[in-house]
């Protein structure tokens, strides 16, 4: 596979075995995440009683790369929001794809409400 940035909905998925684990699992080895999606990911395990530490651990030393969330990357969110803001989209989210603008690349999700949106970033659901 190629590279790509993954959504913290799309981390979540193949966690919990839902569905679209599997295209997520094909992507690890090559894959993009944001620091603000690390965190999303962190919090969200937390909230659910996981160990946090020790998950992100594993999914690091399969190959996700975590990447800064930089000056330009927040100014490429910021800009996103008035075309993703009737979707419903996150700050993370909008990060998430302000990383993959940046060096082109396709982004995951299990968020279906992306699949609506038109923001010349090639955008993949995994369900």
């Amino acid at each position: 596979m190629s590279p790509a940035v993954l959504d913290t909905s799309a981390v979540l998925a193949w966690l919990r075995g839902e569905p679209g684990a599997s295209a997520v699992e094909a992507l690890l080895e090559q894959a993009y995440m944001s620091s603000v999606n690390w965190c999303e990911t962190a919090q969200k395990l937390i909230r659910d009683g996981d160990n946090a530490e020790r998950t992100l651990r594993r999914v690091a030393a399969l190959g996700v790369e975590v990447y800064p969330c930089t000056a330009t990357d927040a100014l490429a969110a910021a800009q996103l929001w008035s075309a993703t803001h009737p979707a419903g989209l996150s700050l993370g989210d909008r990060v998430c794809l302000a990383l993959a603008a940046r060096y082109e690349l396709p982004v995951y999700t299990a968020d279906t409400a992306w699949g609506k949106l038109d923001l010349g970033i090639a955008v993949h659901l995994i369900r």
